[in-house]
């Protein structure tokens, strides 16, 4: 899957920090301080100019009160249907990963992302820790997943079960990338 400029649009990502930072009351330096990043770097994106990292999207979400899949790009869901072609996309051309939500939206008790993980992209030294139970299956190519200190490798077809409060991370050593299936409950992107 190639990811086109229209993916992210960083105008739109922009748009929709600085809606839910006024929204909440909060100048730029307030949000900075909440999100543990500078001003400079808030301004930046809300004038469509920053691209920011996965972590920073985490911190500006986690500070405003809002799940990441917030700032995913897509249309609106109709129902319970969502078409191959119309998925929310997330994607992060610091690494060329990308998350495109399966589900129609956040609102159930259930997320199912599918996620491209680039050849030698790695979380490593920024483990995800949520809550809820995650599940991945991984579609095509081969992953490493470290949950806690134990490091597992999955092959095409395997999958692998955790507590998501337990710090994980995810290296794709190889050279292809990784197709991953990601089911999460309660939805926490």
């Amino acid at each position: 899957m190639t990811a086109t400029a229209s993916d992210f649009d960083l105008a739109a990502l922009g748009a929709a920090v600085r809606t839910a930072r006024r929204a909440r009351g909060m100048t730029v330096e307030v949000l900075a301080r909440a999100a543990n990043v500078s001003a400079g770097l808030i301004s930046q994106v809300e004038r469509g100019q920053g691209n920011p990292s996965f972590l920073t999207l985490r911190k500006l979400a986690e500070a405003l009160g809002l799940p990441v899949a917030h700032f995913v790009q897509g249309p609106p869901s109709s129902g319970m249907v969502v078409r191959a072609g119309q998925r929310k996309r997330l994607h992060l051309p610091e690494g060329d990963l990308v998350y495109e939500l399966l589900t129609p939206g956040l609102q159930g008790k259930l997320e199912v992302l599918r996620t491209q993980v680039p050849p030698g992209w790695t979380n490593r030294a920024k483990p995800f820790l949520h809550d809820g139970e995650e599940c991945v299956h991984l579609l095509s190519g081969r992953i490493d997943v470290v949950v806690g200190g134990d490091r597992y490798t999955l092959d095409e077809g395997d999958s692998i079960t955790y507590e998501a409060s337990r710090p994980h991370w995810y290296a794709n050593r190889s050279t292809e990338p990784a197709i991953i299936l990601g089911v999460v409950t309660p939805p926490s992107f």
